[in-house]
């Protein structure tokens, strides 16, 4: 019984540690519209579930309610953490975050065609 429970508390620290890697922390340089919330200036984590174009991206700024979007993971290699938005119609809209090794995209995010309005 004894090294079930240790199989057990193993297999919890595993999971967390699972959950810690698929989090950041981003700091936003301005308000940005993300789906119908506009997230705050400032440090905001960002965490993500899922694989591919089924996941989903929760952003938590410091005494806000969190906020989740569908979104697209990408497993590609990133020089610097950046944030990508778009301005459209004087609103900023989250586009992307870059980490070091993942992209995470927005899904439903308006894209340079919206912006020029056609």
């Amino acid at each position: 019984m004894k090294r079930f429970g240790v199989g057990l508390l193993a297999l919890a620290f595993t999971f967390t540690a699972y959950a810690a890697s698929n989090s950041k922390t981003v700091d936003l340089t301005g308000p940005v519209q993300v789906g119908s919330t506009v997230l705050p200036a400032g440090p905001v984590k960002v965490s993500w579930t899922g694989t591919g174009s089924n996941a989903q991206l929760t952003f938590a700024p410091h005494g806000k309610n969190p906020i989740t979007v569908p979104a697209q993971i990408l497993d590609k290699r990133n020089a610097e953490t950046s944030v990508s938005t778009i301005n459209v119609n004087g609103v900023q809209y989250l586009q992307e975050v870059d980490l070091n090794d993942v992209t995470l995209v927005v899904r439903n995010a308006p894209t340079a065609a919206a912006q020029s309005g056609n």
